[in-house]
Order: structure tokens, then sequence, then C-alpha cells
């Protein structure tokens, strides 16, 4: 399955950047993938990072596996790892992240609980990588927006 934001579609169809699903892909097998690694890779290859499943285990492993592979290939080097978390917060629709309020109040909203488990666990994985300390939030308020959790004109 493929889904692209709309705030990501000033560069999905160049995959110059890594979109979401992808970043979201990453997360689940525990790849810390560097955009000048990404950037090795040609567009079919992208395309199929975009494209492969990563929700099972084996479909994970299968992934990872691909990944670890290409890089090396493409680099010379291994890519690197990240700790994988077993019940990571855009998984719990009960708990909505501090961070995340904190964020959206900068900008003027508040996102209520039962907002949050009404999203997808992508658009609440966007959610929380967009509000990060130290990360470039200009998308944020157009995912807020994406996401109808406030009204465009408000932001």
């Amino acid at each position: 399955m493929t889904n692209f934001f709309e705030f990501e579609a000033d560069f999905v169809d160049s995959l110059r950047c890594i979109p979401m699903q992808v970043r979201y892909n990453l997360d689940t097998c525990g790849i810390k993938l560097k955009l000048s690694d990404w950037n090795h890779l040609t567009q079919d290859e992208r395309e199929a990072l975009v494209t492969l499943s990563c929700g099972t285990e084996t479909e994970i492993k299968a992934y990872q596996e691909y990944l670890q592979e290409l890089i090396l290939e493409r680099t010379g080097q291994p890519v690197a790892t990240l700790p994988i978390d077993s019940y990571p917060a855009w998984l719990d629709s009960n708990n909505l992240p501090v961070t995340l309020q904190e964020k959206a109040q900068e900008i003027g909203i508040t996102i209520t609980l039962s907002q949050w488990a009404d999203l997808t666990p992508l658009q609440r994985f966007a959610l929380i990588k967009l509000s990060r300390p130290g990360h470039e939030n200009k998308n944020f308020p157009r995912a807020i927006a994406e996401f109808n959790l406030a009204d465009s004109q408000n932001l």
C-alpha cells in the first residue's frame, strides 16, 4: 500500500526525500537511513521501499534485510540500526504524546484524545515525527490541516 500525504506533494514524484511511509517502515524494522544513503538508491529501489510491505514479522525481517543489502551494495557501508520499540507511541491511540500536545499548542490548537484515536497509525507517526524538537516543522501545520485536526485558515 502506498500512502503519500498532501504535505509531501513537493517531493513524492521524484522521491528526493524519504516519504513518511518509508520512514514508518524504517522505524518498524529498526533502520536509520540517512538522506545521503537514500540518494544513492535508484528511483526503482526507492519505489520498492515505498511499496514493500513491512507489517508482519516476516515482512519486517525481509524489508530490513533488503535495505541492509541495498545500502551496503550502494555505499559500501552497513546501514545504521536503531532499537525497535515494541509498542511505539503512534500505535497507542489512548495516549497523546506530550511533545505533540506542546507543538500543537505552539500553533494555537488543541488535539483531543478522540481526534488522536481517529487517526491512522501512519498519520499519528507523521505528527509525532513532525513535532519533534529540532525538526524543521514547516509541514506540521500542513499535516494538522490535512488530517482535519484544525481549520487550515486558523494555522
